[in-house]
């Protein structure tokens, strides 16, 4: 009879990649909306794009998986890691498909992490299965807060500076150009996406998988086949498309132009590098959503669809905490499927 615990992360590591291949959908938008929706690239060509440079990105990386696999739960407290990463991608996976079928740009990232924090809590019955140190939830608390906020300041900055440089062009000569090179910018934003997002999913299954450690202190490594597997599952999704929130963060939030499109995406492809070089996993979601909000404030603040950006932030705010109670019940109904 085969071993519940291989069973467990079966279901783990089939579960992770499944809400990798739902984070390329979901948020293929944070890559392409603003390309796609200036006609800078066909949906075709800019879904192409984003795919490879998703996976070029995914695999060269491993800080933000540690970061995941070790800096929400405090390792040296608790150990049965399993049913906790089974139940948090459970609730993550359920809260990105209603934010996606109801065309929400929600955070894929806040969902995972507020999620396996919700079953770390109802596992050990309360908070003190949490990593409080600032190399812990700090740094990561940390920089989900500031990343959206750099995603807006530097939008901000980057048009301002545009339109310094380029203040005796004429608009239409202007967008032509831009046209061409935001297709460059779109590529970098695809490729730092899949440098961040799908280390997530690496960091998790490694998480699991370090349970099946018969070492004191298993040292946390990624599994090449984890990279590759998270990688090919994030590019798929991508492929897949995910036009409902496309339409959100372009259309809906400001009338976007070539130059406008180049300046959001260059500004949150800045923030998640810089980000990912510190180890930090955030919000692929907020930081392009914030980016494409300073770049129209810097144009007009006018031009700015407030109404749709109150329903984007009310999502992010909401995504924590009802992602961290969707991990707790699946922690209770999963533990309670598999037995003590």
């Amino acid at each position: 009879m085969p071993d519940p615990a291989l069973i467990v992360i079966g279901c783990v590591v089939v579960l992770a990649l499944i809400f990798d291949f739902i984070n390329g959908f979901h948020d293929t938008a944070n890559a392409i909306a603003t390309s796609v929706l200036t006609k800078a690239l066909s949906v075709r060509t800019a879904i192409i794009m984003a795919a490879i440079a998703n996976f070029v990105g995914a695999i060269l990386w491993t800080g933000v998986a540690k970061a995941m696999g070790t800096g929400i739960i405090d390792t040296s407290k608790y150990h049965d890691y399993q049913l906790l990463v089974l139940s948090a991608l459970i609730g993550a996976i359920a809260w990105n498909l209603v934010t996606w079928h109801r065309g929400l740009p929600s955070s894929s990232s806040h969902a995972l992490i507020g999620a396996l924090a919700g079953a770390a809590v109802a596992a050990s019955h309360g908070v003190h299965a949490l990593n409080w140190s600032y190399a812990g939830l700090g740094h990561i608390i940390t920089w989900l807060i500031l990343s959206p906020i750099l995603g807006f300041l530097i939008g901000v900055f980057s048009m301002v500076i545009i339109a310094w440089l380029f203040c005796n062009k004429p608009p239409s000569r202007l967008n032509k150009w831009f046209l061409k090179v935001q297709a460059v910018s779109a590529a970098v934003m695809a490729f730092s996406h899949g440098a961040n997002d799908a280390q997530k999913s690496m960091g998790v299954i490694t998480l699991a998988l370090m349970s099946l450690s018969t070492a004191p202190s298993p040292v946390f490594s990624v599994p090449l086949w984890v990279k590759l597997s998270c990688a090919a599952a994030m590019a798929l999704g991508t492929a897949g498309g995910g036009w409902r929130i496309i339409k959100t963060v372009g259309r809906k939030v400001i009338g976007l132009q070539p130059v406008h499109g180049f300046a959001a995406e260059t500004s949150a492809a800045t923030v998640i590098m810089l980000a990912t070089h510190v180890h930090a996993p955030v919000s692929t979601t907020h930081v392009i959503s914030s980016a494409v909000m300073g770049v129209g404030a810097a144009k007009n603040l006018k031009g700015v669809r407030w109404g749709i950006i109150r329903q984007i932030v009310a999502a992010w705010l909401m995504t924590l905490p009802v992602c961290a109670l969707l991990g707790a019940l699946s922690y209770l109904l999963v533990r309670q499927l598999v037995g003590p």
